[in-house]
């Protein structure tokens, strides 16, 4: 089925006319790098980890075949099963036929940004089962019928007070003013939840080919509840989150949460590898793998963007991005969002579809720098937008503009004389705050135009050179 093409510009108005939203997502951005600071300028060999985790995840890339097999052998030795499947539909049959082979077809979730990716919890209640998010943010997103608006924090855009009034109309509970009675209302119906259910569902962090361990990262429990109660397991991952060794895990479990939360360690980190074992006393009856390609391949496939699947879902380039943090999740109509998702949702859903997304940032590389997996994220939204203008996704006007521009540029003549010009007109409208034509409104909009300086590079520059010959 054909998407309908992501209109960014016109998401992210909306998102800068909401002055509230824009205030929360600030202040736990900021927050967020508050966090990461500390803990990631304590790790002397920061750097070095970066470039081992790096190279790891691109020789993985490089020999995916093998490692998936890998895995596979090994998880279907420890009881498990591996259902492989083509794309987001097949996997939502597949998982949604396990599920309702059930006689309680309740469904409780945790730690999935792959089953947002293909809407899995829709195919489920179509199929007739009860599916409860279990994360509280996704909780409270079910609720509200709302969407992640980050990728480790997705009800980052929702306020106590929306919080509050959302339960009680939810949940038949008084509005309550003090976040931990809040959270309180919802772990006691969640609670409920894990205790009926007869099928778990997460998603992978890390998947160890040479053991076939399934790795879970959390900060709350539930996903431990959600892996451990029903007597069925499911998991849902990507193929791109394999790694080859245990010994490998340890740098990312040192990457991961210092790049998403700030913290030295997450609370729970869950090592899952086949079914419960005879003896045990808790842990599923049944195991089940479910490895997802939804357009991976294709990415695996391209020499240059390959690099854009060693993404850890740590959201650390959410956080340092200025466009982010402006326009918020909702603004990229992807469950991806930020620089990364302006880079993988177009490869995901095609550039017809979501062809602004690499544009939707200033390029001024701090993704980059915070990356823990040291992927190239300026060079691939260049790379991107390449590909867009040369598919003719620019518009006349930008076209018409570049041409003149390359054109002025390619003779000191002509900038010489033109730039004169374009200063006076510059300094008037900086001076009296004419509105500017489109599309330089489009830009004056939300921001304040600055003033030129007073003198060019070129003016100053004879005057500087006759200083260093005296």
């Amino acid at each position: 089925m054909r998407q309908d093409r992501i209109d960014f510009v016109h998401n992210s108005e909306r998102a800068l006319a909401d002055p509230t939203l824009h205030s929360s997502v600030r202040r736990a951005m900021v927050r967020f790098r508050e966090l990461q600071r500390p803990v990631i300028g304590e790790i002397e060999e920061w750097q070095a980890l970066r470039e081992y985790a790096h190279r790891v995840k691109l020789h993985t890339l490089s020999h995916l075949d093998q490692y998936l097999e890998q895995l596979e052998r090994q998880i279907v030795a420890a009881g498990g099963q591996v259902h492989w499947v083509r794309d987001g539909a097949q996997a939502g049959r597949v998982i949604a036929d396990l599920a309702r082979s059930r006689d309680d077809r309740t469904v409780v979730k945790s730690k999935s940004m792959t089953s947002e990716e293909i809407e899995l919890n829709q195919v489920l209640e179509a199929a007739g089962c009860e599916v409860v998010e279990t994360d509280l943010g996704e909780y409270l997103l079910q609720l509200a019928g709302d969407r992640p608006a980050h990728i480790i924090a997705p009800a980052v855009h929702k306020s106590k007070d929306a919080i509050a009034k959302l339960l009680a109309e939810k949940l038949g509970v008084p509005v309550y003013d003090d976040a931990e009675r809040l959270t309180r209302v919802a772990r006691d119906a969640l609670r409920r939840k894990f205790l009926a259910a007869g099928v778990g569902i997460t998603g992978v962090n890390f998947a160890v080919a040479e053991t076939g361990t399934i790795v879970v990262v959390e900060n709350e429990g539930n996903a431990r509840l959600t892996t451990s109660l029903p007597r069925v397991h499911i998991a849902l991952m990507g193929i791109e989150k394999v790694i080859p060794r245990l010994a490998d895990l340890g740098v990312f479990l040192t990457l991961l949460p210092r790049a998403a939360t700030g913290q030295r360690m997450s609370s729970y980190v869950s090592l899952l590898t086949g079914p419960r074992r005879a003896g045990e006393r808790d842990g599923p009856e049944e195991f089940h793998l479910v490895i997802m390609d939804n357009g991976r391949t294709a990415i695996q496939a391209d020499p240059v963007m390959r690099e854009s699947l060693a993404c850890i879902r740590c959201g650390a380039c959410l956080d340092v991005c200025p466009v982010f943090e402006r326009t918020v999740g909702h603004a990229y109509g992807s469950v991806y969002s930020g620089p990364i998702g302006a880079v993988i949702t177009p490869l995901y859903q095609g550039l017809d579809v979501a062809g602004e997304l690499p544009f939707a940032s200033s390029l001024c590389g701090a993704c980059g720098e915070i990356c823990p997996v040291k992927i190239d994220l300026p060079r691939l939204l260049l790379e991107l937008r390449a590909r867009v203008v040369q598919a003719g996704g620019a518009s006349w006007a930008e076209r018409l503009f570049v041409r003149g521009w390359v054109a002025t540029m390619a003779r000191s003549g002509r900038l010489r004389l033109v730039a004169p010009i374009v200063r006076l007109l510059h300094r008037a409208v900086a001076r009296t705050g004419i509105p500017l034509p489109y599309p330089f409104s489009r830009w004056t909009q939300f921001r304040e135009l600055p003033p030129p300086a007073r003198s060019s590079f070129r003016e100053r520059w004879p005057f500087a050179a006759v200083g260093r010959r005296r």
